[in-house]
């Protein structure tokens, strides 16, 4: 498929990991090429070449970190000209992973410029890949960023990427082996131009010490450990500044370990935001490499985990770990009698222990779910969440008792804070009442051991959590690895009735309510998913792989558990598996909300 197809393509987004290429023909172009034989400085605009001291001014003093954007770089006409070349002579393929969604085009660095066939169907798109990495250009980069003279090399690292409507970018520093200076050059459309409802907006992070918010969260830091984070830096949730894609604009930086975070905005509207996306690469790897994104989500150093500590289960007055018609009778006050039953809570359990999980539809009795279903409605409502309605308020939701968490290369949600009630209109008081009273429960304990087999759970943490349309997301990274197996007990509630919809195979359609459809497509994001972790011999493939930033050929994925109201998720997860929530779309029919537990259980012998 072609560039000018995306947008028909888009109307059905292949979920994730599902097949992702679709071959379109070439076509060649008919326009003359009156820029082939011009030299670079024919080609760059007079007026960007006279303003070097000027653009390097305004870099150095730009704010979070250093960063530039150049209007109307190229002279008039040049990147039509590229443009009508990347539509009608270029294929794309979508890729998705936990950190990004997208459409990739031409790899520029992969093209030969001898090949005679290229240069006449892209005669302006070879042109501009000789130009961006002549020695020329290299130097004007080198003086506009205040690099030394030839510390840019002639690696050709570049792609034709589209977002189309859905598509993001999460929050990342770019830093790869040699990777020196990032940059955009926008291709998007001018008539109109993009507005900030448009989203796909260049979005940068303010960054603080990780020492700050260790010490923050989990107390004074040992010797040890305060060497091993102290020059470490994190980003804030939520960005400071952000740049609108403008046609023939390059926004540009110099990429540096824990300094550079920078995410790509969902796109919002029904258009496509195009761009050439690329870096200039150094003779070496940047100093503290191990402080970059990359090799930090595969870290698992002290500082790392921000899972926090398990809590004893309370037997209650030691009282034994078989469940009891006391519990019963406790737990029907909350959860639907359906599982309550001997015959279901013996068929729950041959399917868990065939599958090592179970998803359990319609979990609370219809009191509760009413009652959380108001409360959620009410306050996404207040938010205008579930109206396809962009999300341009990265505060939306936030309060004195719901906190946003970070930080943003690994995180955005917010976590409720506030006081549990059982009487409350307020979503996060009900769920936070769930949390405390039912899912920390002895009798509850009892029951996981009656559908699981894993026996009285030792501890518990979790969270009562939100995750907003347009906005929220985890991703996936070593920390959230456990030194044992552990269950995860996830409920959800979201827009929808719960029911699980079926699968129409000659309309290729999901048939169900309009709200559990999206949700269950993946299209709209919001699910969970479990992926192994890479072994340390495929470390080698990863770097390997490096160059391409959306890389998503990983075929880890175990499982994906869709977002269901009134759900509860049940997995048995080993130390090598981890865990993602996917971004939430700004079309998603409502806010993901959760009470996510993990318990500590009794484990595999072969693991003790």
């Amino acid at each position: 498929m072609n560039v000018d197809g995306v947008m028909k393509e888009t109307e059905d987004h292949p979920p994730l990991k599902r097949t992702k290429i679709e071959n379109g023909k070439n076509h060649d172009t008919n326009d003359v090429d009156i820029f082939e034989n011009a030299s670079w400085d024919n080609i760059i605009s007079p007026d960007v070449l006279t303003r070097t001291d000027q653009i390097f001014k305004s870099y150095q003093t730009s704010k979070p970190y250093p960063h530039g954007v150049i209007s109307k770089i190229y002279v008039d006409g040049f990147l039509d000209h590229v443009l009508e070349e990347v539509k009608h002579n270029s294929k794309v393929k979508f890729k998705e992973s936990d950190l990004f969604r997208v459409y990739q085009s031409i790899d520029l660095g992969n093209l030969n410029p001898l090949d005679t066939v290229l240069s006449a169907k892209m005669p302006n798109l070879m042109k501009l890949r000789e130009t961006l990495y002549c020695p020329e250009f290299r130097s004007f980069m080198e003086k506009i960023t205040g690099l030394d003279p030839g510390t840019l090399t002639d690696k050709v690292d570049c792609a034709v990427n589209c977002h189309a409507p859905g598509c993001h970018l999460l929050c990342h520093d770019d830093v790869i082996e040699t990777r020196k200076v990032s940059y955009i050059l926008y291709l998007t459309d001018r008539d109109p131009l993009w507005k900030d409802e448009d989203g796909g907006r260049l979005e940068l992070y303010e960054s603080i010490c990780e020492e700050n918010i260790h010490s923050k969260e989990h107390g004074t830091l040992k010797k040890g450990e305060k060497e091993s984070i102290e020059r470490r830096r994190v980003p804030n949730p939520i960005p400071v500044k952000t740049v609108l894609p403008a046609f023939n604009s390059m926004a540009f930086f110099v990429v540096e370990p824990g300094f550079s975070f920078h995410s790509v905005q969902e796109v919002f509207c029904d258009r496509p935001r195009l761009s050439i996306q690329g870096w200039y690469h150094a003779n070496k790897t940047p100093l503290h490499i191990n402080d970059a994104t990359l090799n930090r989500l595969k870290s698992t150093e002290s500082g790392e985990d921000t899972e926090g500590a398990f809590h004893p289960m309370d037997k209650v007055d030691g009282a034994n770990d078989k469940i009891s018609q006391v519990d019963i009778e406790f737990l029907s006050k909350y959860i639907n009698k359906t599982y309550l039953e001997i015959k279901s809570l013996d068929a729950i359990r041959e399917r868990f222990e065939d599958d090592s999980c179970i998803q359990l539809r319609h979990f609370l009795n219809e009191e509760w779910a009413e009652k959380v279903k108001a409360a959620i409605s009410s306050e996404d409502k207040n938010c205008q969440f579930g109206m396809g309605l962009p999300s341009l308020d990265y505060s939306a939701g936030i309060n004195n008792s719901w906190k946003i968490v970070g930080p943003a290369h690994k995180q955005r949600f917010l976590e409720f804070k506030g006081e549990a009630s059982n009487d409350d209109k307020s979503a996060g008081s009900l769920l936070s009442h769930l949390k405390l009273k039912l899912f920390e429960s002895a009798s509850y304990g009892r029951l996981l051991d009656k559908i699981c087999s894993l026996g009285m759970p030792h501890g518990y943490r979790g969270r009562v959590r939100r995750f907003r349309p347009g906005l929220d997301y985890t991703v996936a990274h070593y920390g959230i690895l456990t030194k044992q197996s552990v269950l995860d007990a996830t409920i959800c509630f979201a827009a929808g009735t719960g029911d699980q919809c079926r699968y129409n195979e000659q309309t290729e359609e999901l048939i169900g309510d309009d709200a559990d459809a999206k949700w269950e497509s993946g299209d709209v994001g919001g699910f969970e998913c479990y992926i192994s972790a890479d072994d340390d011999d495929e470390d080698e493939k990863i770097e390997q792989q490096a160059a391409d930033e959306y890389n998503d050929d990983d075929d880890t994925e175990l499982l994906s558990v869709s977002v269901s109201f009134n759900t509860l998720s049940l997995v048995y997860r080993d130390p090598g598996t981890m865990r993602f929530v996917k971004y939430v779309g700004c079309s998603a029919p409502s806010s993901r909300w959760d009470v996510s537990l993990e318990y500590e259980v009794e484990q595999d012998e072969d693991e003790v």
